[in-house]
């Protein structure tokens, strides 16, 4: 384990975001004794936890598109990492990919509340969770076998997304928005897909 935890948090990607997550910690941390702080980073955890999802789905596993700059970016942001699921350079989101949609998100969320501790306690909560994102999605991709079975489980549902079919079992931390949107299946009802591997062969 601790070779896992070495490699993971050796990462210049993770190692970003946990400078950033502790600078928004310590930052809110005079206010961590009223509730709307903790409800703050809640809402911002589980908006990171539907987003994972959608963005997979919709975004990350759009067609082809025609525009190469646009096939460039999400060769790298995730085609390619169907093509080499091992690949560490593939494997984590690019700071520069996911640092500027956590500003917009947060610069949104302030226009509405007006409250700069809550908008850094919502961005605290959109950031931590997608750290652990990156933990399962690695752990996933790893010959580590996770202790719990929630781990196990989560492995096991992602590796069906990449070697049986890349069309169902989007959620990387959770089932659940693949259970309500259709999209989580018995993966022995589920056929064996030509292009999991090869998202850009996909009409």
């Amino acid at each position: 384990m601790k070779q896992y935890v070495k490699e993971f948090f050796g990462d210049i990607h993770v190692r970003i975001m946990n400078v950033l997550v502790l600078i928004g910690i310590i930052f809110i941390a005079r206010s961590f004794d009223e509730w709307a702080t903790w409800l703050a980073i809640v809402i911002g955890m589980a908006g990171y936890a539907f987003a994972e999802y959608l963005i997979h789905r919709f975004i990350f596993h759009m067609k082809p598109p025609k525009s190469t700059l646009m096939l460039k970016f999400i060769k790298r942001i995730h085609y390619d990492h169907h093509v080499d699921p091992r690949n560490l350079k593939l494997l984590f989101l690019p700071v520069w990919y996911s640092l500027p949609n956590i500003v917009i998100i947060s610069l949104l969320a302030f226009f509405v509340i007006q409250n700069v501790i809550l908008t850094v306690a919502f961005a605290v909560g959109i950031s931590t969770f997608l750290l652990y994102y990156e933990w399962t999605h690695y752990i996933a991709h790893k010959e580590y076998v996770p202790k719990t079975s929630w781990g196990k489980r989560m492995k096991k549902i992602h590796l069906w997304h990449h070697y049986k079919n890349e069309n169902y079992w989007y959620g990387v931390t959770s089932p659940t928005f693949d259970k309500v949107f259709g999209t989580y299946k018995d993966h022995q009802a589920v056929p064996k897909s030509e292009t999991a591997r090869d998202l850009e062969k996909r009409a």
